[in-house]
């Protein structure tokens, strides 16, 4: 059943969506372990930067007419309102996104741009839940679910139709979770498919209500919530989406920010591919898999990223691997310190990234100057022998980061 209505809605959005590439990663095939071999579905290159669009879109252009003329509303954290007012738009209707204050910039203008207009109340997910289905209410409205909807279900699961086209050998499908609309489309489509193909599905760790009620056979809401990977970052799991996961889907994995954007940064590093924190959350499990000789597929499920938010990511990912630091450095206030300084981090193979120079942070103000180095190292014990050879040079160095 749920085969020929996802092959029926992947129908009606094909003229629209993209066709996401899967890719083969020798670098997290390894991270997977042995004779596993891991690819990418890589749903962040897809229109609106997410697979949200093609359950918005399958679901606007199930509505009726009345319906559409009344327009729809939705609450997003940012993905699915992209999609449905690039959807909306499409189809020459009026949308109302309401969305949490804490999206990030990005995703509000370009909900903003794609035509949707945005409504910014609360401060997560679910605040601006409930102030869209006020709204839905008052406006008369259809409301768009971001996932507890059969119709948004079936379009998601089109990203399982195309995983399966592409590798009809796959073994293991890991897939992101926030309400569960993706996996709950993936997988339905999967074990109709290939009933062999097993689906885990992966939470952060601060945000883990659907691994919560999956092992506890009921649904169960979180109090709060608290992760990087805002865009599964869900107080509340969908009943239906519950359902499907309950039936379809095999193990719930959680994982720590930090391994979230550490896979964040190596996916960057070695494929050059952008994707956001909640995407990078199905790479962060990898190690988790018990398997050997299987093949593996990752949904990277969205890539809308603040460019703000990432800077300070790749930074504070270098900082934990080793690769930047710095350090101050008090030095008496006479000609030729600077060069001292430089000469021997130069010797050490230290490239200086950033230079602070500033009399008035000494500890001795006359005589002295305070000297914040950055510096780009190749790991931890690159960076300690940094540390010994300033002592060894009688220069006492205070680590900063």
């Amino acid at each position: 059943m749920y085969l020929e209505s996802i092959e029926s809605a992947y129908d009606k959005i094909r003229d629209v969506v993209v066709r996401t590439p899967l890719i083969y990663s020798p670098t997290f095939s390894k991270i997977c372990g042995t004779n596993n071999k891991v690819y990418l579905k890589c749903e962040n290159l897809q229109t609106t930067g997410a697979y949200k669009l093609r359950g918005a879109l399958h679901k606007i252009r199930t509505l009726s007419y009345e319906e559409k003329q009344r327009g729809v509303v939705c609450s997003s954290a940012g993905n699915h309102a992209q999609g449905v007012a690039y959807a909306a738009t499409l189809e020459r209707i009026n949308a109302t996104i309401v969305m949490p204050k804490t999206t990030p910039y990005l995703k509000v203008q370009a909900t903003r741009e794609f035509g949707g207009r945005v409504i910014l109340h609360g401060a997560c997910y679910d605040d601006a839940y409930k102030e869209a289905r006020r709204i839905e209410v008052e406006d008369g409205a259809t409301f768009i679910h971001p996932f507890d909807d059969i119709d948004i279900i079936a379009g998601q699961g089109s990203v399982g139709l195309e995983i399966f086209e592409d590798l009809p050998n796959a073994d293991i499908i890991v897939c992101p979770i926030g309400g569960g609309g993706l996996i709950s489309g993936i997988s339905t489509y999967a074990k109709e498919y290939a009933r062999d193909v097993k689906i885990i599905g992966v939470q952060s760790q601060g945000a883990n209500a659907m691994a919560r009620s999956f092992g506890a056979n009921k649904l169960i809401s979180l109090e709060q919530i608290n992760t990087i990977a805002e865009g599964i970052a869900v107080k509340t799991p969908g009943e239906l989406t519950f359902s499907l996961i309950q039936q379809y889907v095999d193990e719930i994995l959680t994982v720590s920010d930090h391994l979230i954007v550490d896979k964040l940064l190596m996916l960057l590093e070695k494929h050059k591919l952008v994707t956001e924190t909640s995407g990078a959350a199905s790479l962060a499990a990898l190690k988790q898999l018990n398997c050997t000789g299987k093949n593996v597929v990752c949904v990277l499920s969205g890539g809308n990223i603040d460019m703000l938010t990432l800077s300070s990511l790749v930074n504070s990912g270098f900082v934990s691997h080793g690769r930047l630091f710095c350090f101050g450095v008090e030095l008496a206030n006479v000609p030729g310190q600077l060069l001292n300084v430089s000469k021997l981090l130069t010797n050490l193979g230290a490239n200086i990234v950033r230079l602070e120079h500033n009399q008035s942070k000494a500890r001795n103000k006359y005589q002295n100057v305070q000297l914040e180095v950055t510096v780009e190292t190749n790991g931890f014990e690159h960076i300690q022998r940094i540390k010994e050879a300033f002592e060894e040079n009688d220069y006492f160095i205070t680590p900063q980061y």
